[in-house]
This record gives C-alpha cells, structure tokens and sequence, in this order.
C-alpha cells in the first residue's frame, strides 16, 4: 500500500502572520513556520496505517516555498518514509482550486516516478491560514477518487477498501470506500506523536524531491495567482473592539427596567 499525506507549513501564530497589501496573500518567506495543526492528525495517522498493514509506504507532499522542506523532514521524522516538495514562483499565490489541481499532479508524478501507484491519500480537515477544507476535496475530484472528510476514525483498510467513520453534527457515519480513495481527519482520530531521536536523523539524512510546474507537467492556466478563480479583495485587521454599556440594578428586575430604558433610549425598541 502506498499512502501520500498532503501537508501545509502555515504560521505558527497569527502574530506573526504578514499580509502582502498588493496581493492579499501570506507573506510565507518572512513568517514563523510549522506544519498546519491538522496536518499533523494527517501524518499521524498515514504511520499508524504502516504499523497495521506491513509493506506500506507513506509519502509526504507539500507545496510552498523553500523553507517548507522543513516541514517535510518533519514528517519524515515521525515515520514518512520519504518527502516530495513544490516548489516554484509559479504556485505562489495559489488559491484553494489552484492548490488541490497542483497537488494532484504532484500525486500524479509520485506515482510514476516511484512506480507505486498511491492507494490512498490523508488531507488534515483544513488548515489555520485558510480554514476553508477545500483542498482534500478538490484533489479527489481532479483525481476522481470517492473522498470522505470529517474522519474521526479508520475503523478497517486492506488494499482494496476503507472503511471510517465519518463525524457528523447529529452522530456519527459509517462509510465503505473502495480504494484508492481520499479521506480528511480531524483531531479527534489520534494523538500525533514526538520524533524520535532516530526518527530526526533519518529526516537529516533523508532525500527530498523538489519539483517545479514544468516538472510536474502543471498547466499554467490552472496553478498560482493568475490560475485561481477566487481572489483575496482585501485583507486587514478587524478594529479593536469598544468597550459596552454596564447595565447596573440592584436586583434583577431593576436590571431589566434599566435595559429596557437603555434600548429605547438607542431607539433599539
């Protein structure tokens, strides 16, 4: 079995996240760097996976600029076998459809290059920069793979289904998929765990495979700023929020004349 984990190196806090006023987008070279907090359910469980079943070989793909590697051999480092990395001008900018499309084709190029066709892909339920859970789902259906998001749990998986359960707002679902297929985690799966010393040297040592659009054969209509349909029409900081009106009263009843009077005073009633 072959598994590739779709990870985002996205900032570490919202302090030091910085907005290009020109474009709208995250300033990546300049910011405070980790693996998307979701991500790493993802690679969690992409290992958990490789323990079950033996033979399995999990693949860890990222598409950013170079620092990003960082993020790869961090994977690697918890059990990823070998990395795979995005990296051109050209993706920059990229929205959600832009993104999932030069994934796919990255998925795609792992595949041949490795001669070991991907039978399933983990995506982490969204990411902290852009909060949308698009990505997952727009590779499975570039991919036309079935595709299941909100997983809490891979209840079974042999080289030919999947079955998960699904989180749902009213309980809980219980799906079969037929592999290769892609799934969506949240938190709630596993508790990712810390590298191990051997763990962190095999990352040191390991080779990553940096790939640019031409590499991966991408469509320039399709990938970066220019290939994404939506756009970022402005960003900015929300001002701070004013200071409310204490209603004061001495006893509840009191209070809620005093709130009555207040609203019809503002008009509000």
């Amino acid at each position: 079995m072959h598994i590739v984990v779709c990870i985002k190196q996205t900032p570490a806090s919202a302090a030091n996240a910085q907005i290009d006023p020109k474009t709208g987008t995250l300033k990546r070279e300049a910011m405070t760097a980790e693996i998307n907090p979701f991500d790493n359910y993802a690679v969690e469980e992409a290992v958990r996976i490789k323990e079950r079943i033996p033979g399995t070989v999990v693949s860890v793909i990222t598409m950013g600029p170079p620092q990003a590697e960082e993020a790869l051999r961090e994977a690697i480092s918890r059990g990823c076998d070998q990395g795979f990395h995005l990296c051109d001008r050209a993706f920059a900018g990229a929205d959600t459809w832009a993104t999932s499309y030069a994934l796919q084709m990255g998925i795609r190029k792992i595949s041949t290059t490795t001669g070991n066709p991907v039978s399933l892909i983990i995506c982490g339920k969204q990411t902290n920069d852009g909060d949308t859970g698009h990505v997952g789902p727009g590779i499975a259906a570039w991919l036309d793979m079935p595709n299941v998001a909100y997983v809490k749990k891979v209840d079974q998986i042999d080289d030919k289904k999947i079955v998960v359960w699904r989180m749902m707002e009213d309980g809980t679902d219980v799906i079969e998929m037929p592999l290769p297929a892609v799934i969506a985690v949240v938190k709630e799966i596993n508790e990712p765990r810390v590298a191990s010393l051997k763990g962190k040297m095999n990352a040191k040592k390991a080779t990553v495979l940096r790939w640019t659009a031409v590499d991966i054969e991408a469509d320039k209509a399709n990938i970066g700023l220019s290939g994404s349909p939506t756009i970022v029409a402005k960003s900015y900081n929300p001002p701070p929020r004013q200071g409310g009106v204490r209603i004061e009263g001495k006893t509840a009843e009191e209070k809620a004349r005093n709130l009555v009077a207040k609203m019809r005073e503002m008009k509000v009633i």
